[in-house]
């Protein structure tokens, strides 16, 4: 069953670069004025931590908007096409290098999918703010579970790579309001690690998760962005073919890791993103 998943991400990653490669070379000639040393900086740095479970569009907005690489009218569409390529490629190699329970992985996949298509109406309604500050809360706890595993203070996570019973139902149901609620800009790695490690998998089995549910998101996504035109076009591409470099520099980086190593990575992911939930939290009006 991972195989067929992996034969869908990659007919995804086809249909893609078809259809961005035929609105490049349609547009060729009126490219924007982008300084592509600057950009596939940006590209190759962001894709590296977002690897790493941090997230590429927060730094990757900071970084154009103080380089001033592109208009803020079209930011969302270059952060979504730019990031689709690199974000199928970790989604193709972790599927492959790290082995997870057929089961639990396409479930997760699915779910993760359906709390977008089907969730996106319902979230879209909720405060914002209270959203940001409930996800904060439960990251933080999360955090504090798992630093107190690594100080030995308490017994707590696992090795598993699969679920049954009422842990998977309950990956199901969680991994569906993550996915719902990454229609309004909360970010799906971070709580997908808390929400492995909580109910006692391995940490090196979010990765293929959380990868392969942006993975199936992202490509209609930023079609319809590329449809629309309503992205910079040379950003786009002068970001993504760097950022797939380092998407596989950083995944056998990640893979070579010693797990206890990965589990203070994973610790300092979900404390950053904590605080940044926060942070977002306090500007939010609503």
């Amino acid at each position: 069953m991972t195989t067929v998943i992996w034969i869908a991400l990659i007919i995804l990653s086809i249909f893609f670069i078809y259809v961005l490669s035929k609105d490049v070379i349609k547009h060729q000639k009126v490219l924007e004025n982008v300084n592509v040393v600057k950009t596939a900086l940006i590209g190759f740095v962001v894709n590296f931590f977002d690897v790493l479970g941090i997230g590429a569009f927060a730094p990757q907005t900071a970084l154009l908007k103080f380089t001033k690489q592109t208009e803020d009218r079209v930011l969302p569409g270059t952060l979504n096409v730019s990031n689709t390529i690199p974000v199928l490629i970790q989604a193709l190699i972790f599927i492959q290098i790290i082995e997870v329970e057929s089961i639990t992985l396409i479930s997760m996949l699915l779910s993760a999918a359906a709390g977008a298509i089907l969730g996106a109406g319902i979230v879209s309604k909720l405060s914002v703010k209270k959203i940001q500050l409930t996800m904060g809360f439960a990251l933080l706890v999360t955090a504090f579970f798992m630093l107190s595993g690594q100080m030995h203070w308490i017994q707590g996570g696992g090795e598993a790579i699969g679920l049954s019973g009422w842990k998977l139902v309950l990956a199901i149901g969680a991994n569906f309001v993550l996915g719902a609620f990454m229609t309004v800009g909360i970010g799906l790695y971070a709580p997908c690690m808390a929400l492995v490690y909580a109910l006692g998998m391995s940490p090196l089995v979010a990765f293929p998760i959380m990868m392969g549910s942006c993975a199936f998101l992202m490509p209609p996504a930023s079609a319809k962005f590329i449809k629309e035109g309503a992205y910079n076009r040379k950003a786009s591409v002068s970001m993504a073919i760097p950022g797939i470099i380092a998407v596989i520099i950083a995944a056998f980086l990640i893979k070579s890791l010693p797990l206890n190593i990965l589990k203070w990575v994973v610790i300092v992911v979900i404390i950053y993103t904590s605080l940044v939930m926060f942070k977002s939290a306090l500007k939010s009006r609503n």
